[in-house]
């Protein structure tokens, strides 16, 4: 008997092999992303690395070692263009094993197509099992891998794209993300008068008030207040409410702004005695835009612009200055350098700031605020002079000043405590530097920066701050603002119960315009598009955050001034209930967030966080509506009708709508 063989070329039986196997045609090939995707990849805090964690150790999820993929840091995102015919994705994902902690590090991956949500891998944690993705891409024209953080921030968040791979004909593209153009939807403020801003202002009995009644409206504006504390009195022409009054209590204040077309009335509640923060503080800091090139001129121009284009109008109030005002021992640079105290331990400021007291006159004069930073430590960050030993004298010399508003930071005082820090020694220089202001002889806004650490949104407000920063600098890794202005906006929703009137939680600045490219030392336009920029807005906005701007101020451009400057969003950052939002909603890519208002009306905002554009359909009564509510939209400021028919909302990439229903 003869036997015949079938005999296949050894290319062919290959072919044969990957179409059985994977269900490819048989010239089908495997596209590592390790080996030709590492840059498709946005990370938050620091680039994604390629067989390798964000440590730099190889890839292992679960004690199994992967040879191939790609390490990021949440909030990540990459983004892909296929042809649409057959192929795979495939790969194994999970938390690699050199996070440092096993329950704060914990993510979900997402494969999403513009067919859908292709994978969810569900929260996975350290020491979860990796979980395997297989998606065909037949159909498939756009691919997106995402990873997003959870409930307990981006603390060790390692992701880990094991093994990840393409296997098709045709190698996938980079999906560029489009350049949006800025779109304006702030209407231009109505001629007639509007009383904008917070309705609620505190003080200290016995210290100087200052309180202005921000308003637009065609100008000349007059004014009138009913019933002002003893002591206090108000500038007719400005709306400047100044003196200093001597008995505690609670005046409901009556206010009216007149002009030709019109007048306003409302009611200011002044509180004496009973804190000095009631609604969370607005304003602008020179760090992101100036850092240690600041000046005595620009800080005296940025207030005058904060003026000229109208910021004091909707309740911008204090003009902070940053690290770099003080001397820098040691300093090669003339204008910087040279003995840091005068023979009595009095602080100087370096040649920059040559007459601070005048300074702050000029910024008091425009009816703003001023602020300004210094650390518990020996050194600034930057390295200039610190409190360490001079507290008292430092805080006296803010005072002779005039100053309104200190940010004190962490920085080197780290030097100065033992390791791990105690939850003591955390709150040692501050609960200090808090005795120091109360027995000055004005009253001192006090911002805690120290990064979150110890959970200091639970004992902040303790130890007298008036705000706190429950995390890291947001805008130190510039290209990737948009990951940790997520990370750190979404995360507050999960402390929410630690924040209210007099004692803030604080996410970081607003960084809008144009602002300082750490990476490659020059200003830049802020990276986040037009659309993450009104989510940035909105966001702080429902979580009762500070709203301080750090982009330039002088050079303000019209879109810029349509995000910071919409009266009826900054109402419900400035509502006096003082009362942070909540996610009433959540699902995939979306988030509906609630806030309630003093007036008994709710802000409810939609976050669209995929990176495609999405339509969203509210449930209104899922989320306690019964659908007959009034809505309006308050970026706009254009009234929808009934929830029922207003249900629907097509919103951008990253995009979001704010709505106030009632």
């Amino acid at each position: 008997m003869i036997i015949f063989k079938k005999f296949y070329p050894p290319n062919l039986l290959l072919a044969l092999t990957c179409f059985i196997v994977t269900g490819c045609s048989f010239d089908a090939k495997e596209l590592y992303l390790s080996d030709s995707y590492v840059e498709a990849f946005s990370s938050g805090w620091g680039k994604a690395k390629a067989d390798s964690s964000v440590t730099g150790t190889p890839l292992m999820i679960d004690s199994v070692l992967y040879l191939k993929g790609i390490g990021t840091h949440a909030i990540s995102e990459a983004s892909f263009i296929l042809d649409g015919q057959k192929g795979r994705f495939k790969a194994f994902v999970g938390v690699d094993d050199n996070a440092q902690s096993d329950s704060a590090s914990s993510i979900i991956f997402y494969v999403l197509t513009n067919k859908g949500v292709a994978f969810n891998s569900d929260v996975m944690k350290k020491g979860d099992k990796p979980k395997p993705i297989d998606i065909e891409l037949k159909g498939v024209t756009e691919l997106f891998l995402l990873v997003e953080s959870t409930s307990d921030g981006i603390g060790y968040d390692h992701a880990d794209w094991a093994d990840a791979k393409f296997i098709v004909r045709k190698a996938p593209e980079i999906k560029l993300a489009e350049v949006e153009e800025p779109y304006i939807l702030t209407p231009p403020p109505a001629a007639k008068p509007r009383i904008n801003g917070a309705k609620i202002v505190g003080a200290s009995a016995g210290k100087p008030f200052m309180f202005n009644i921000a308003t637009t409206g065609e100008c000349p504006l007059t004014f009138t207040a009913e019933n002002l504390p003893e002591g206090l009195m108000l500038d007719v022409a400005k709306g400047l409410i100044t003196g200093v009054a001597s008995r505690k209590g609670n005046y409901l204040v009556p206010v009216t702004a007149k002009n030709s077309r019109g007048e306003c009335r409302d009611t200011i509640e002044i509180v004496i005695g009973g804190g000095l923060a009631l609604t969370p503080h607005m304003g602008w800091n020179s760090w992101y835009c100036h850092q240690t090139r600041v000046t005595q001129d620009i800080m005296q121009r940025s207030a005058k612009a904060m003026y000229d284009k109208g910021l004091i109008n909707f309740g911008y109030t204090y003009v902070n200055i940053d690290d770099g005002w003080e001397v820098k021992a040691n300093s090669d640079d003339s204008l910087l350098g040279g003995a840091v105290r005068n023979a009595d331990g009095t602080l100087r400021t370096n040649k920059n700031f040559p007459d601070m007291r005048g300074m702050v006159d000029y910024i008091h004069n425009l009816g703003l605020k001023a602020g300004l930073y210094s650390s518990p430590g020996r050194t600034t960050c930057a390295g200039y002079e610190g409190s360490l030993g001079h507290e008292d004298q430092d805080v006296k010399t803010y005072c002779e000043w005039g100053f309104d508003f200190l940010k004190y930071d962490w920085c080197s005082y780290s030097n100065e405590v033992k390791h791990p820090v105690s939850l003591e020694d955390l709150k040692k220089p501050y609960i200090l530097i808090n005795s120091i202001i109360k027995r000055a002889d004005r009253d001192i806004v006090l911002n805690l920066c120290q990064y979150g650490m110890g959970e200091v949104w639970k004992w902040g407000k303790e130890v007298g701050g008036h705000s706190w920063r429950t995390a890291g600098d947001i805008g130190w890794i510039t290209p990737e603002l948009i990951n940790s202005m997520f990370t750190a906006g979404f995360f507050q929703e999960t402390i929410r119960q630690y924040s209210g009137p007099d004692g803030w939680n604080d996410p970081d600045y607003l960084l809008f315009g144009s602002i300082w490219n750490w990476q490659e030392g020059r200003d830049t336009q802020s990276p986040m598009s037009p659309s993450e920029q009104y989510t940035c807005m909105t966001l702080w906005c429902m979580m009762a955050a500070p709203l301080i701007f750090s982009g330039e101020l002088i050079s303000l451009d019209d879109f810029t001034l349509n995000i910071l400057c919409n009266a009826e969003v900054i109402d419900i950052n400035q509502d006096k209930l003082g009362k942070p939002g909540y996610g009433v909603h959540k699902q995939d890519f979306t988030e509906i967030w609630k806030k309630e208002l003093h007036d008994g009306t709710s802000a409810i905002a939609i976050f669209n966080k995929s990176p495609i554009k999405s339509t969203v359909t509210v449930d209104w009564k899922a989320i306690g509506y019964s659908g007959k509510e009034e809505v309006r939209d308050i970026w706009r400021q254009q009234d929808l009708g009934t929830a029922t028919n207003a249900a629907e909302f097509e919103i951008p990439r990253h995009g979001c709508m704010l709505l106030k229903v009632k």
